[in-house]
Protein backbone atom coordinates (compact mmCIF):
# COMPACT_ATOMS: atom_id res chain seq x y z
CA UNK A 1 0.00 0.00 0.00
CA UNK A 2 1.14 3.53 -0.85
CA UNK A 3 1.46 6.19 1.39
CA UNK A 4 -0.81 8.47 -0.02
CA UNK A 5 -3.69 5.50 0.30
CA UNK A 6 -2.98 4.63 4.01
CA UNK A 7 -2.70 8.45 4.37
CA UNK A 8 -6.13 8.43 3.53
CA UNK A 9 -7.72 5.97 5.81
CA UNK A 10 -6.22 7.94 8.32
CA UNK A 11 -7.87 10.90 7.29
CA UNK A 12 -11.32 9.36 6.85
CA UNK A 13 -11.14 7.55 10.52
CA UNK A 14 -10.16 10.82 11.74
CA UNK A 15 -13.86 12.30 11.51
CA UNK A 16 -14.24 9.55 14.43
CA UNK A 17 -12.63 11.35 17.13
CA UNK A 18 -14.04 12.03 20.35
CA UNK A 19 -13.07 15.15 21.13
CA UNK A 20 -15.49 17.60 22.66
CA UNK A 21 -13.39 19.94 24.33
CA UNK A 22 -10.40 20.62 21.84
CA UNK A 23 -12.43 20.03 18.77
CA UNK A 24 -8.93 18.70 17.36
CA UNK A 25 -9.88 15.44 15.17
CA UNK A 26 -6.57 12.67 14.75
CA UNK A 27 -6.39 9.67 12.56
CA UNK A 28 -3.78 7.06 12.66
CA UNK A 29 -3.78 4.28 9.83
CA UNK A 30 -0.88 1.18 10.77
CA UNK A 31 0.11 -0.97 8.00
CA UNK A 32 0.35 -4.05 9.11
CA UNK A 33 3.42 -6.87 7.76
CA UNK A 34 0.80 -8.76 6.43
CA UNK A 35 -1.00 -6.19 4.42
CA UNK A 36 -3.75 -5.40 7.25
CA UNK A 37 -4.38 -2.07 7.95
CA UNK A 38 -5.46 -1.04 11.49
CA UNK A 39 -6.70 2.28 12.08
CA UNK A 40 -7.43 4.71 15.18
CA UNK A 41 -8.66 8.09 17.03
CA UNK A 42 -8.18 10.33 19.84
CA UNK A 43 -10.62 10.27 22.70
CA UNK A 44 -10.81 12.78 24.73
CA UNK A 45 -11.57 12.83 28.86
CA UNK A 46 -12.74 15.24 30.71
CA UNK A 47 -9.82 14.38 33.46
CA UNK A 48 -6.92 14.91 30.39
CA UNK A 49 -4.61 12.36 31.68
CA UNK A 50 -6.88 9.77 30.65
CA UNK A 51 -7.48 11.09 26.74
CA UNK A 52 -5.59 8.87 24.37
CA UNK A 53 -3.99 9.40 21.26
CA UNK A 54 -5.45 8.33 17.55
CA UNK A 55 -1.83 6.45 17.15
CA UNK A 56 -2.24 4.35 20.27
CA UNK A 57 -5.24 4.00 19.94
CA UNK A 58 -4.46 1.90 16.99
CA UNK A 59 -1.16 0.06 18.47
CA UNK A 60 -3.39 -1.00 21.06
CA UNK A 61 -5.96 -2.34 18.71
CA UNK A 62 -3.46 -4.33 16.99
CA UNK A 63 -2.55 -6.00 19.73
CA UNK A 64 -5.60 -6.97 21.08
CA UNK A 65 -6.26 -8.11 17.33
CA UNK A 66 -3.38 -10.74 17.72
CA UNK A 67 -0.60 -8.54 16.58
CA UNK A 68 3.05 -8.58 18.25
CA UNK A 69 6.35 -6.54 18.61
CA UNK A 70 7.72 -6.09 15.14
CA UNK A 71 4.65 -6.59 12.96
CA UNK A 72 3.97 -3.15 11.97
CA UNK A 73 5.20 -1.81 9.02
CA UNK A 74 4.42 1.94 8.67
CA UNK A 75 1.75 4.59 9.95
CA UNK A 76 0.14 8.05 8.17
CA UNK A 77 -0.66 10.43 10.75
CA UNK A 78 -3.40 12.89 9.99
CA UNK A 79 -4.85 16.83 11.72
CA UNK A 80 -5.71 19.50 10.57
CA UNK A 81 -2.53 22.08 10.85
CA UNK A 82 -0.84 24.22 9.46
CA UNK A 83 2.62 22.35 10.26
CA UNK A 84 2.90 18.36 9.52
CA UNK A 85 1.40 16.83 12.77
CA UNK A 86 3.88 14.40 14.32
CA UNK A 87 2.83 11.96 17.10
CA UNK A 88 3.52 13.19 20.58
CA UNK A 89 6.13 11.76 22.96
CA UNK A 90 4.51 9.35 24.56
CA UNK A 91 3.05 8.12 21.40
CA UNK A 92 6.49 8.10 20.10
CA UNK A 93 7.83 5.65 23.26
CA UNK A 94 5.30 3.38 22.81
CA UNK A 95 6.59 2.88 18.86
CA UNK A 96 9.89 2.32 20.00
CA UNK A 97 8.54 -0.30 22.24
CA UNK A 98 6.79 -2.15 19.18
CA UNK A 99 7.84 -0.50 15.93
CA UNK A 100 11.28 -1.13 14.09
CA UNK A 101 13.17 1.84 14.10
CA UNK A 102 13.64 1.92 10.50
CA UNK A 103 9.51 2.12 10.73
CA UNK A 104 8.15 4.92 8.13
CA UNK A 105 5.76 7.67 9.54
CA UNK A 106 3.91 9.77 7.76
CA UNK A 107 2.81 12.69 8.19
CA UNK A 108 0.09 15.51 6.69
CA UNK A 109 -0.68 19.15 7.48
CA UNK A 110 -4.11 20.93 6.55
CA UNK A 111 -2.80 21.22 2.49
CA UNK A 112 -2.56 17.23 2.63
CA UNK A 113 1.05 17.45 2.24
CA UNK A 114 2.83 14.30 3.38
CA UNK A 115 6.34 14.55 4.95
CA UNK A 116 8.07 11.11 5.42
CA UNK A 117 10.29 10.23 8.47
CA UNK A 118 11.64 7.01 10.34
CA UNK A 119 11.16 6.23 13.93
CA UNK A 120 14.78 6.95 14.50
CA UNK A 121 14.32 10.26 12.84
CA UNK A 122 11.75 11.57 15.28
CA UNK A 123 12.91 9.60 18.34
CA UNK A 124 16.86 9.60 17.83
CA UNK A 125 17.65 8.60 21.73
CA UNK A 126 14.54 6.41 22.72
CA UNK A 127 14.36 4.30 25.92
CA UNK A 128 14.52 0.70 24.83
CA UNK A 129 14.88 -2.43 26.32
CA UNK A 130 18.21 -2.63 25.71
CA UNK A 131 18.84 0.40 28.16
CA UNK A 132 16.96 -2.18 31.39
Amino acid sequence: MDKETLMQLAREVKQNAYVPYSKFHVGAAFLMKDGQTVTGVNVENVSFGATNCAERTAMFTAMAAGYQKGDFDSVAVAGDTEDFLPPCAICRQVMAELCEPDMQIHLTNAKGEIATYTLREILPLAFTDLDM
